[in-house]
């Protein structure tokens, strides 16, 4: 067994190599979680939706606004048109129409500019892409044609929500609304699977998704009932639009209910959060389909773009897929993390939020550097995602 001194000669060199062991350990651990905790500093804050920091970035959006206004009042180059002015300006409706929801205090001061962005929806430079490939066939002015035409599901569920929140609406919107949401309550209806078409022969669940969403907040609206269409619609998602091993919907279909893409987190992502409009009970389905997907390495979480072990490089629905990760689907679960009540996955998302759109902070107002005027008005609609839910 050996001597006391002999033993305590060994203890004494094990225990050096011990410490550094430990030491090393220690400081990989702590190398590891200080990023995550860096990141996520903020993420309670905006799950609780912290006036402070929602305050700030609506500022940063009604500032992106009034640029917008003033290039066009001076006819200079440079505002946003085509379909990334489409969704910026609708998405900045959405987000300051739900602001004005949670704070009706602060109604007075986004209602109007949300409006003046939904407007801006209608603009036909918005849809050139579109118009073209129905051959010339303007959507806005042919409300009573066979055609899908359900990309204007963006442009008349902003029109919905400011007109919601905004008492100072204009009629001839309102008209242009109602006019919409009448054309497409009668195409869906017509349609057995509920799917119509964005481009001919293409329909894609997440646009319709957003039709449906347009319906339900102009029943909201004006008292009107769209009960039977929103109900026809939801039945047809999980019936056609839904595949049973990933519970993604499919990115792609035909108004026939065949697919023409795989199941994908990015399209069920944005649909998610367009069926909370419309549908609380098919929004928290889909939701759990896109966080089945989510991955996350030292405390950051991302969306896995393909289920079902199909795989693909994207596209502009997706954003960039990287390592099979999805930069749209990632940020649209921020939406659904906090719409359901999921702190632990909505903290996980905002860190890599944080680590990758680089909030900036001047005076009363906050970006993020890397998304642009788009990425901030994607964020304000899904940080602020919830008062519009369907009750």
């Amino acid at each position: 067994m050996g001597s006391p001194d002999g033993l305590s000669r060994r203890s004494h060199r094990f225990r050096r190599p011990l410490a550094l062991v430990a030491g090393v350990v220690a400081a990989v651990t702590i190398a590891g979680l200080l990023p995550s905790w860096w990141c996520g500093r903020d993420a309670d804050a905006w799950f609780r939706g912290d006036p402070g920091r929602v305050r700030a970035l609506a500022e940063e959006s009604v500032a992106f606004e009034a640029a917008d206004d003033q290039q066009r009042a001076n006819g200079s180059s440079g505002e946003l048109t085509g379909m990334w002015g489409l969704i910026a300006h609708q998405m900045t409706a959405l987000g300051l129409a739900q602001i004005s929801l949670a704070h009706p205090e602060w109604r007075d001061r986004y209602a109007p500019v949300a409006t003046r962005a939904a407007a801006k929806t209608l603009l036909p430079e918005m849809r050139p892409v579109f118009t073209a490939a129905w051959h010339g066939e303007d959507g806005v002015t042919v409300p009573d044609s066979a055609n899908g035409h359900a990309y204007l599901s963006y442009p008349a569920l902003a029109l919905g929500m400011a007109r919601l929140v905004d008492p100072a609406f204009p009629p001839d919107l309102a008209a242009r609304q109602d006019a919409l949401v009448a054309s497409y309550e009668r195409r869906l209806l017509a349609s057995t699977t509920a799917l119509i078409d964005t481009f001919p022969g293409e329909a894609y669940p997440t646009d319709v998704a957003a039709v449906a969403a347009a319906i339900a907040v102009h029943g909201r609206a004006t008292g009107a009932d769209h009960g039977a269409v929103l109900a026809h619609w939801a039945r047809q998602v999980r019936a056609v639009q839904i595949d049973p091993g990933t519970g993604l919907v499919l990115q792609r279909m035909g108004a026939d209910g065949h697919a023409h893409d795989a199941p994908r987190a990015s399209g069920t992502g944005l649909a998610a959060y367009f069926a909370g409009f419309a549908d609380r009970a098919l929004a928290e389905q889909l939701a759990t389909g896109v966080f089945r997907e989510e991955r996350s390495v030292l405390g950051f979480g991302a969306i896995h773009e393909y289920g079902g072990g199909s795989d693909g490089p994207g596209d502009i629905d997706s954003g960039p897929v990287i390592l099979g990760i999805s930069v749209s689907a990632t940020a649209f679960a921020l939406a659904l993390a906090r719409a359901f009540g999921h702190r632990d996955v909505f903290t996980r998302i905002f860190r890599t939020t944080d680590l990758t759109g680089l909030p900036l902070r001047s005076g009363n107002r906050l970006r993020f550097a890397n998304g642009g005027a788009i990425g901030n008005a994607l964020l304000l609609a899904f940080l602020t995602s919830g008062p519009e839910l369907a009750r």
